[in-house]
């Protein structure tokens, strides 16, 4: 030992008995400990020499029990032992790769694994304990900066005393016995430690030790596993008896049938009287059968490796090693751990938790600090799970959010792996933690789905719904298969990831079967292929092209008087001052900018950049004088153009800045779609269905016998979905499968594994079905098969030049070639069309010539041969195409199709998306709506005969029929869906963008308030009923605040309705009130960004104030419109209205009834027997019980625009949205009134109550 470390030990003072001496200057020598710790070496020597004197065992821990009073000592003594306890792996940084260094790293662990048995003292976390707890019981105003120190300090020294790892070679200790770690949490408990670390945890106050409250947690759980805790002082199930039993039948069953083997294979003669054996068909070295020198009994078990060398494997190609040691401890020391447990997950987790993802999210701790949060997470939902489960008390960690933290994890873990190889090991280990934490994350929710608690069962649905619904939690088992390596990842890995997979699988299909349709986010990436890489083709500089290049130029120049644009004066910038460039090389180069311009043909960009040129170098006169003329100026630039100019070649890139170049612009071209489609359980498990998936599952199932019932079943049921549901068992023929099938088919305990060996005889009976039918089957054996060689292995074999593309002879080349020289300058603009029909052989395809002609060097690429696209020849409108569409837009402007007309009778072919703007633009219309499609009810059925037939009259009569609105504004808003399916792409993206905004408008504003109506009055006074006269109130005052606003400021905006009460914001989500948004013209949120509904811009002042009105209270509740002679009912009480809405109401009734009594008549006419068949007491009833009966006697007539759509509506929507029309048997009908409760977008059907069945 140093001796001056010598020295200052022996000055600390001495142990004598059990009284600790301390010397005058032991403070001193303690500070120069440290002082000393501060500088050691790599080989920290002086760790090693302190460790070697038990200065910890014999001096530190006897002063800080018996000295504590002396508070500088004590805290000096912390901060000493929390150095000497820090872990090795802190002090070397890794495990050293040295022989030497190594040694020093085991030195220091023995020494810290020796600290640590002297540290499982009651009296020493008695004296922490105290001090701890005097230091809490402080309010924080009190607290000094050295008080905050010291439990900093004392967590650090309790964390780093229970991260020591067990020596169980020097232990030796068993399952239920105490060990080292044992006996100090045994110790931490007695000295009331452990609660210190409960309040810790869950005071507001003390937030600030959270991370280190964590780490000690999870080191004090750190050999034990959630369901030792959990039976910990309980009575063994039955499951538990029951699977002990099933392991012991198994064992005992091995272990018979290996005994009647041993007693098979002894021979009957003497062993020295074995014999020689010749096998046949077996071939040794050379060309002879093998001989055979042992008895006949063990010839099974022949080998041609048994006695070689084994082969070495390479350390990069072993398999990872297990990192799990889990050892049962002493029954009172698990006692005491699952009360800690209970009491931690019933006032601590929640909070805990909180604040360790907050600290994590915004990364206020240290490296790798997330996987104490991720182990926590595991541990105590697990325990959770097992012990009585409670949703509440892991609130905080069952959300979207958790998910989101776990996945993002997993993913940064397997980068890591890819990119830091030599830490691979560690990288893996913390990837594994993560799985398990999502694993405990979906057998929670899985838990919440089997609760008795609606609420709970909710609350799971929406977690669900969100993990199935993102790309990102729906596949990362499918990526996490797929990029299994068996050299990095743990055999306990890939278990628990095939469990997960299966727990996962089973959720997802459980929560399909419950939904008809399940629509799911797809994300897709799109990559544009660089254009910038392409250099621009050379100008041509031959005297000629010079000459025409200048007299375009030149005319440019004199058509525009040699004027310059403010924009274009203002942009160009010939001089850099910021430049490394001289000014002469500069001056060079604008010279060429100018030449360049104009071999571009850019005459006034040529001329501006002249002039700019001028102001920056007037010496010399290089770019003329200052008070040159125009001609000047054109012969100047002609001269330039003309001239030969020294141009300076581009340096060449570093090829290091090149790639990076290239990335940078393949990540800006890398675009991500996100779209919606409906969610397939069948289509999703095809995509494990794949070699790369497979084989991980057969690596796992190599150790069934080691695995537990639960894994082969995940096992099984994973490759039962492919065989059996996706019928794709020839996946699964493979050499190496029939070898582990033929393993398990001859364990003599295979009645054990029941669900393995009926499989196995199911594959196995499949592969030799097909081997009689296909001869190679047995060749196949031999190779790993993806989706394509399944389907050639069980359907046949594709034949050999079947499906290549045709050969082009001498002959066909050359005609092809001399249709192209013939037709290449033509005026056609798709030459291949115009080749296609000329070819001698008429099978050729589009491809296949536009192929050809590349082949032969007749055209550069592929893409000078592309279609031209619909619609995108013609940008420009000339004045006589605006005459053109202002004469036919005045022709066709009163037709039903006034687009399409237009469309059919334009001279220049334009898309419907440029017709509509075209349209707008011009002023001929003011809104898209005026442009769609009138529906004329009824006029497939027109008669051929002369004159107006009853349909037709009847048609006259309905039309502009108000709820007929309704329908067209939704079928002309599909079929422009439609039709815009075959404009080009811009034309489709806005004129859907557009089409969906009005579509909302529309649907919005197909009620716009006015005076007011039956229909308003009666919602009104059923939200009045259900107690909404509040928000009623408050709508009728936003309603008159906006009009007034609008009145005063002279236009409008679109005001939102912000509910600031309660009361209010429940009325928003009330689906009634939602209706009565919408027939007052009340927008709907447009999309996600918008959350409250808005009064549009659209409506008036006056509209507004009639809408308010209409919001008022009626004491009585409002009769609906119902059209009858005033003769037959005079006494009846209707609200006064205009002359001029009785008589439109009335006609409106007057077109119904007739409409109705044409339809019944035809109606009965179709089904005459069922007529027959109807009771007479039912013709004769009286209107009462004709209302009672109407639902079943109800007939459905659909309109004939929705006979072909028929199907797409379920018998919900059919009844959701019908219109009833009443006819008594007088003839008399009352008024066509649209429910108000059906939606908008929902095709209209007419019930006719058919009381009068038999009447005419």
């Amino acid at each position: 030992m140093n001796c001056e470390l010598l020295a200052t030990c022996s000055a600390l003072g001495y142990l004598e008995g059990d009284t600790y001496h301390k010397e005058a200057d032991c403070l001193e020598s303690v500070k120069d400990l440290i002082r000393y710790l501060r500088h050691e070496d790599d080989s920290r020597d002086v760790r090693q020499q302190l460790g070697a004197a038990q200065i910890v065992q014999n001096d530190l821990l006897p002063i800080i029990v018996q000295h504590g009073q002396d508070k500088a000592l004590f805290d000096a003594c912390i901060r000493l032992m929390v150095n000497l306890t820090q872990p090795a792996m802190l002090c070397f940084g890794k495990v050293p790769d040295d022989p030497v260094f190594r040694h020093h790293f085991l030195q220091v662990t023995s020494h810290l694994q020796a600290y640590k048995e002297a540290f499982a003292s009651e009296r020493v976390f008695g004296i922490l304990s105290e001090i701890l707890y005097n230091i809490l019981q402080l309010d924080w105003e009190q607290r000094q900066e050295e008080d905050n120190l010291l439990i900093e300090r004392i967590l650090l020294l309790v964390r780093n005393v229970l991260h020591v790892p067990a020596d169980p070679l020097e232990e030796k200790k068993v399952d239920d016995d105490a060990s080292i770690h044992d006996r100090l949490l045994w110790a931490i408990h007695m000295s009331g430690f452990d609660d210190l670390v409960k309040f810790l945890a869950s005071a507001q106050s003390e937030q600030q030790w959270s991370m280190h409250v964590l780490e000690v947690i999870s080191l004090m759980f750190r050999d034990q596993t959630p369901e030792a805790l959990v039976s910990a002082g309980h009575a063994r199930s039955a499951e538990e008896k029951q699977r002990d039993s099933q392991e012991l039948e198994a064992l005992r069953q091995r272990e018979h049938a290996e005994k009647r083997s041993r007693t098979l294979q002894r021979g009957n003669r003497h062993s020295r009287f074995g014999g020689s054996f010749v096998v046949q068909g077996l071939k040794a070295i050379g060309n002879n059968d093998v001989i055979y020198h042992r008895n006949l009994n063990n010839f099974k078990n022949f080998s041609p490796d048994v006695g070689k060398a084994v082969r070495r494997v390479q350390k990069k190609n072993r398999r990872a090693q297990e990192c799990e040691d889990k050892r049962r401890s002493a029954l009172n020391v698990r006692l005491f751990l699952r009360e800690f447990c209970v009491d931690f997950l019933e006032n601590c987790y929640n909070h805990l938790m909180y604040l360790v993802k907050e600290s994590l999210i915004r990364e206020q701790t240290q490296q790798h600090d997330e996987t104490y949060y991720l182990w926590a997470l595991t541990f105590f939902m697990a325990f959770n799970r097992g012990n009585g489960f409670r949703a509440d008390l892991v609130s905080e960690t069952v959300s979207i959010r958790a998910f989101h933290f776990i996945e993002r994890n997993i993913t940064n873990y397997y980068e890591m792996i890819l990119t830091d190889r030599k830490e691979a090991t560690s990288w893996s280990r913390r990837m594994h933690l993560a799985l398990k934490a999502y694993q405990e994350l979906l057998l929670t929710v899985n838990e919440m789905d089997q609760s008795q608690d609606e609420s709970i069962r909710q609350s799971s649905n929406v977690v669900k719904s969100n993990i199935f619904y993102l790309m990102e939690y729906r596949e990362i088992f499918l990526t996490l298969l797929r990029k299994y390596d068996e050299t990095k990842q743990p055999h306990s890995y890939l278990r628990d990831l095939v469990e997960s997979t299966h727990l996962f699988l089973r959720m997802l299909e459980r929560f399909c079967k419950g939904r008809k349709n399940l629509m799911v986010q797809k994300k897709k990436v799109r990559r544009k292929k660089a254009r910038g890489k392409n250099k621009p083709p050379a100008a041509d500089t031959s005297p000629e092209a010079l000459e025409e290049t200048w007299k375009i130029v030149e005319e440019e120049l004199r058509s525009t008087s040699f004027q310059l644009s403010e924009s274009l004066t203002e942009n160009i910038v010939p001089f850099d001052a910021a430049s490394e460039t001289p000014l002469e090389e500069q001056r060079t180069e604008a010279m060429v900018r100018v030449q360049d311009a104009l071999l571009a043909r850019l005459g006034p960009e040529a001329l501006g950049l002249l002039r700019a040129a001028r102001e920056v170098w007037p010496e010399g006169d290089v770019f003329g004088s200052a008070d040159v003329e125009p001609e000047e100026e054109l012969e100047l630039l002609k001269q330039i153009l003309h001239a030969n100019l020294p141009r300076s070649s581009p340096p060449e890139p570093v090829e290091d800045e090149d790639d990076d170049g290239a990335e940078l612009e393949e990540e800006e071209l890398a675009t991500i779609q996100i779209s919606e489609k409906e969610f397939n359980f069948l289509d999703f498990i095809k995509r494990f269905a794949s070699s790369n998936i497979v084989r991980p599952y057969f690596l796992l199932l190599k150790t069934y016998s080691k695995n537990s019932p639960h894994t082969n079943h995940c096992i099984v049921r994973m490759l039962h979905r492919l065989a059996v549901d996706l019928k794709m068992d020839a996946l699964l023929f493979q050499l190496s499968v029939f070898n582990l099938f033929n393993k398990i088919l001859s364990d003599p305990a295979a009645a054990a594994y029941k669900e393995l060996v009926t499989f196995a005889k199911f594959v196995l009976s499949r592969f030799f079905s097909l081997a009689k039918k296909n001869n190679k089957a047995y060749v196949e054996l031999l190779f790993w098969k993806n989706v394509g060689a399944v389907q050639e292995m069980t359907e046949g074999y594709t034949k050999e030049g079947k499906g290549k593309k045709p050969a082009w002879t001498e002959e066909e080349e050359e005609e092809l070639r001399k249709l192209y020289e013939e037709h290449r300058h033509s005026d056609d603009p798709d030459i291949v069309e115009t080749l296609l029909p000329l070819l001698s052989n008429t099978n050729r395809t589009r491809r296949q010539v536009v192929t050809q002609l590349v082949h032969m060097g007749l055209v550069d690429t592929a893409k000078d041969l592309s279609k031209p696209k619909k619609g995108t020849q013609i940008v420009l409108w000339t004045e006589d195409q605006e005459e053109e569409l202002q004469m036919l837009f005045e022709e066709y402007k009163d037709s039903d199709d006034v687009l399409g007309n237009i469309l059919k009778k334009l001279t220049a072919k334009r898309s419907r998306a440029r017709v509509v703007d075209k349209l707008l633009s011009l002023g001929l219309v003011s809104e898209r709506r005026e442009l769609y499609k009138k529906r004329s009810r009824g006029a497939q059925r027109k008669s051929s005969g002369k004159g107006m037939t009853e349909e037709d009259f009847l048609e006259s009569l309905t039309q502009g029929f108000p709820n007929d609105s309704v329908d067209e504004v939704d079928e002309d808003g599909r079929e422009d869906e439609s039709d815009e399916n075959e404009e080009e792409e811009d034309d489709d993206e806005e004129e859907a963008r557009e089409n969906s905004q009005n579509g909302r408008r529309r649907s919005q504003s197909l009620d716009s308030p006015g005076e007011r109506r039956a229909d308003v009055s009666t919602m009104v006074w059923a939200l009045h009923q259900e107690g909404l006269s509040g928000p009623l109130l408050w709508l009728q005052r936003c309603l008159n605040k906006t009009a007034d606003d609008r009145d005063t400021d002279g236009f409008s905006l679109a005001v939102p309705l912000v509910p600031l009460t309660e009361e209010n914001e429940e009325a928003m989500e009330n689906t009634s009130f939602k209706r009565l948004l919408r027939k007052l013209g009340m927008r709907a949120p447009a999309n996600e960004q918008e959350r409250f509904w808005r009064i549009s811009e659209k409506i008036s002042v006056s509209q507004l104030r009639s809408a308010a009105s209409a919001l008022s209270p009626r004491d009585e509740e409002p009769q609906t419109a119902e059209v009858q002679n005033s003769s037959e009912n005079p006494t009846k009480d209707t609200p006064e209205k205009p002359m001029e809405e009785e008589k439109e109401v009335s006609s409106e009734g007057r077109a119904q009834a007739l409409r109705a009594l044409l339809l019944t008549r035809k109606k009965k006419h179709h089904s005459s027997e069922q007529t027959e068949s109807t009771p007479a007491e039912d013709t004769e009833s009286t209107p009462a019980r004709s209302k009672k009966t109407s639902g079943k006697r109800s007939r459905v007539l659909n309109d004939d625009d929705d006979d072909d759509d028929d199907d797409d509506d379920g018998e919900n929507n059919d009844k959701d949205s019908t219109v009833a029309m009443h006819v008594d048997p007088n003839g008399d009908v009352d008024s066509d009134e649209e429910d108000v409760s059906a939606p908008v977008k929902r095709r209209r059907r007419m019930v006719l109550i058919a009381e009068d069945e038999d009447e005419d």
